[in-house]
């Protein structure tokens, strides 16, 4: 009889503990800091538009899911990375993105929602954002208007991220093909 008091006892912590990690997990997501070294200031999408109204800068989006491991560790090895942070923090409007929230957004006069597909869904924006390409991690750059100058899918590591988004960022894909830009760029990030 003891022996299954114990038993109980020792299930029932293992059931709260795992419990409390989910939660802590689930809601650990991109949830950043701001304002220290090396984090990027993540805004909403519709801060980003607010702040737009002010003061004129490029958009970069990055779309995750929760579930998604790659997403996870670009938040980790890249966006992490405090050249990068501090970059897309003085170059853009960073946005974190999730790309099955349900809350509805309105841009542009249209009123972007959740659609329930599957086990999970998407949200139309995150649709439209990638061109109905719906693969995470991905990232998005518009210019200073909103137009979009380029959606990239997959994970990026730092170093090659860091090409990327100073090839946006500086507006060098307007004057430089990227491989002139890829061959004769020097890295900031410490190897």
């Amino acid at each position: 009889m003891k022996k299954n008091v114990l038993l109980i006892l020792f299930l029932s912590l293992v059931v709260v503990f795992l419990g409390s990690s989910a939660f802590m997990l689930k809601n650990s997501g991109p949830q950043v800091r701001k304002g220290a070294a090396g984090t990027v200031n993540w805004m909403t999408f519709e801060e980003a538009v607010e702040k737009s109204k002010v003061e004129k800068k490029k958009i970069f989006i990055d779309v995750y899911t929760d579930w998604c491991g790659w997403c996870k560790v670009m938040d980790k090895n890249t966006f992490s990375e405090p050249e990068i942070a501090k970059y897309l923090n003085e170059n853009f409007y960073p946005v974190k993105f999730d790309a099955e929230q349900e809350e509805e957004i309105t841009f542009r006069d249209r009123t972007f929602k959740f659609v329930p597909s599957g086990k999970r869904g998407y949200h139309e924006l995150a649709a439209a954002l990638l061109n109905n390409k719906l693969s995470y991690p991905s990232v998005v750059f518009l210019d200073e208007d909103f137009n979009m100058i380029q959606p990239l899918a997959g994970y990026q590591k730092p170093d090659q991220f860091e090409k990327i988004v100073k090839y946006i960022g500086g507006d060098h894909f307007k004057t430089t093909a990227w491989q002139e830009w890829e061959q004769n760029f020097e890295s900031k990030i410490s190897q």
